[in-house]
């Protein structure tokens, strides 16, 4: 596959005229500093948060006035004026002296009322668990939509505006927002059923957390009943109290039975529930579901365990029984991607890998492949749209290579495919539901994002959000840009990287070298794109004289399904390979030190780091990681197998992957870095593989963050972070 060769040019948007001397320039320019990245808001982005109007031609965005309090605006779109919908200091609950701050909001369908979603705690990841209260537009009147204790999550007006459905203790509620009262659909949950929200693995890797979904006549609710009681708990400890507590977590991993899933459809009104027929395979998973159009039909999609096969399923709501309408399949795995329903249910998009890369394809309602609507040769992103009217389908994708994010639209027909965006770089839209308007948000590697108002031709309306104050910041710090430079492996694979030089480079000097990597499936750190706080303090590395790097490994995303799948059964071979290659040919350019190489990583990047590190003795002379797989039986069913399979099924693939097998190689430093609270990548991993080291007489250093999740945030934990990894760095590398 040919992509052509990396243009350094890519690494420029704006010429700058300067007009005092270049080394003057360089002393006058101010330093970055760990606190300024990670503990203040001095680099924080500025970017608008907002809601489309149902006509298209306004949207929604929420700012703070002077005393605090949530005021919410419609916006004229085309003209940027303001007009104040909800005043913040008048959302006081009954009986409350303070107003709540909006966090989330929602319209009805008729605009008369809104849904606001308050005084929010994290589940896991997000804060998807708070309290909700409706607002009267009409008569400026605040109603909490349950009077009971306890949190409510993911609450949803009906089509109607008469009622809200939302989730509390894993059970499905419905208040009556004329009467206030309130009725359980479902009863059964507790600890081992989940009822309308979705267990721990199918948050964390299919992304499901709101489980359940009105009908259009606002008559039924379709959910997600999980029973995790085949899952063991894994055993979190909090050691805040004088005797530790443990916290148990329903965490399945590879090879281990998941939980048991079903698709209830229940009526609102009587309560009686009906039970999709799901299929014989009980290890299947339900990866997204929706009415299809009508209240009486649902599709869902189910992917089989070893997640190489995707059903799309049509489903009765009234008797529960399902036949499946499209396959897609693959010799690897499918991603569990979903159907776009046009044409008033009757066709429906889809997109799929079938050919090579990430394509749209149209299909009737019946399954019946109609046409590929893309042209193939190169990834799909993202799908925003389709206006139905000009029959013209809104994407993004790779069409000008893995780097950048183009924006364009093609006919529904196959035809007339368009570029809405001509400019390198990487490139996102929010269209309005009229597809008359849509805000783009573009960056460039090393130049903060901007938002603009366009036409659906791509013309520029106006400016949304500047960020003119981050801009004028990075600017000022006189920092040399990533350039983009093409890397070939000693078997012919071309590879994408960037490099950051320190200012004032000088091409007669040797210099330290720090790689940065990720490298997991379908994943890229090598983009043509602003890179928030970590980019910051890699430049602030730079400043102290280092060389920074990242490169894309087999594996990765954006040049179609062969170069990423190649890992399937064997994750970590190719990947590490391709970076210890990389590593070897940056150490060949005259202006790399060969003897101060390093390499760093988090998660996925962390297990990397440290199987690069440990097969690659000798390239590296230091390596750093972060919240580490080290064997991936240690890890969750469905973002594993996907991969790799099941342990019982691929013993030598999860022998080999395993960092925990090389230990006994290290050669160099290497620092461990976990949090003991990680639910997601366990500290069991850094326990074993500090086992392995010490077991092998290896010397290492290690720093635990006590009761910190996989993020290692909070309060001052990732200013002590940063500054631990820029000391342990200038000491080691």
């Amino acid at each position: 596959m040919f992509l052509g060769p990396m243009r350094p040019s890519f690494a420029v948007a704006a010429v700058v005229l300067l007009t005092t001397p270049l080394a003057a320039q360089e002393a006058a320019a101010p330093a970055l500093t760990v606190h300024a990245i990670w503990a203040t808001r001095e680099f924080a982005s500025d970017l608008a948060s907002l809601q489309w109007t149902a006509d298209g031609a306004a949207y929604t965005t929420s700012d703070e006035d002077s005393a605090g309090n949530t005021d919410l605006y419609r916006v004229d779109a085309v003209s940027g004026k303001k007009e104040r919908l909800v005043r913040g200091a008048d959302l006081v609950p009954p009986g409350a002296r303070k107003p709540i701050a909006i966090e989330e909001y929602k319209f009805s369908v008729d605009g008369t009322k809104l849904l606001v979603f308050a005084n929010s705690a994290r589940v896991w990841r997000q804060n998807t668990k708070g309290t909700y209260y409706v607002w009267d537009l009409v008569a400026k009147r605040l109603t909490p939509v349950s009077a009971k204790p306890g949190y409510q999550m993911f609450a949803k007006l009906s089509p109607d505006g008469r009622l809200v459905a939302f989730v509390r203790d894993n059970n499905i509620y419905v208040t009556d927002l004329a009467t206030g009262a309130e009725t359980a659909l479902t009863t059964d949950g507790g600890d081992d059923v989940i009822n309308g929200t979705s267990d721990w693995v199918y948050e964390e890797e299919l992304d499901l957390r709101d489980a359940f979904r009105w009908s259009p006549d606002g008559k039924r609710i379709a959910f997600w009943r999980f029973n995790q009681s085949p899952i063991r708990p894994f055993y979190l400890i909090n050691a805040d109290s004088l005797y530790p507590e443990l916290a148990p977590v329903r965490y399945p991993k590879a090879g281990t039975p998941n939980s048991e899933v079903k698709i209830g459809v229940v009526d609102v009104a009587t309560r009686a529930k009906v039970w999709v027929d799901l299929g014989p395979d009980r290890e299947s998973y339900v990866a997204a579901m929706d009415f299809a159009g009508s209240a009486d039909e649902i599709w869902l999609t189910r992917l089989n365990r070893h997640q190489n096969r995707l059903d799309l399923l049509l489903a009765d709501a009234r008797s529960g029984a399902s036949r499946s309408i499209m396959t897609d399949a693959d010799s690897a795995w499918v991603d569990a991607n979903q159907p776009r329903w046009i044409d008033g249910g009757k066709q429906f998009l889809f997109v799929s890998e079938r050919e090579g890369y990430d394509q749209v394809y149209l299909f009737n309602r019946d399954g019946a492949l109609v046409r590929r609507v893309t042209p193939g040769g190169w990834d799909v992103q993202d799908v925003y749209g389709v206006d139905e009217k000009k029959q013209v389908v809104y994407l993004s994708g790779a069409m000008d290579g893995p780097l950048g994010r183009q924006l364009v639209r093609v006919g529904l027909d196959g035809k007339g495919l368009a570029r809405l965006s001509t400019e390198p770089g990487t490139h996102s839209a929010e269209f309005a539901p009229t597809f008359t308007l849509y805000v783009e948000t573009y960056s460039r590697a090393g130049v903060p994002p901007v938002q603009t108002l366009r036409r659906p031709d791509g013309k520029l309306v106006r400016s949304i959000a500047d960020n003119a104050k981050l801009r004028e910041k990075v600017a000022a710090l006189g920092l040399n840009r990533p350039e983009f430079v093409s890397v070939k492996t000693p078997e012919g694979v071309e590879l994408n990287a960037w490099l950051i030089k320190p200012r004032g480079f000088d091409q007669a000097r040797r210099y330290p070298l720090l790689m940065t990597v990720y490298g997991g499936p379908g994943s890229q750190t090598v983009t043509d794109s602003w890179g928030g706080p970590n980019y910051l303090w890699h430049q602030m590395l730079a400043q102290d004289g280092y060389l920074v790097a990242s490169v894309d490994n087999r594996g990765t995303g954006g040049r179609g399904a062969k170069f990423m799948k190649m890992t399937y059964l064997h994750l970590g071979r190719y990947e590490v390979a391709d970076q210890i290659a990389a590593a070897r040919w940056f150490a060949g350019q005259a202006f790399v030190n060969p003897d101060r190489i390093g390499i760093w990583g988090w998660s996925y990047g962390g297990y990397m780091s440290s199987l690069t590190m440990f097969r690659g003795a000798g390239v590296f002379k230091a390596a750093v990681a972060v919240a580490p797989v080290t064997d991936w039986r240690f890890y969750d069913t469905i973002y594993t197998e996907r991969y790799m399979r099941t342990p019982q099924e691929n013993p030598d693939g999860y022998a080999e992957s395993a960092p925990l097998a090389y230990a006994d190689s290290l050669k160099g430093n290497f620092l461990l870095v976990h949090g003991t609270g990680d639910d997601n990548v366990h500290f069991q991993n850094s326990v074993r593989l500090v086992e392995r080291l010490e077991a092998a007489n290896k010397q290492f250093d290690m720093r635990i963050y006590p009761n910190k999740t996989h993020a290692i945030a909070g309060g001052n934990t990732r200013e002590n972070l940063y500054g631990l990894l820029t000391r342990w760095l200038k000491n080691n590398l």
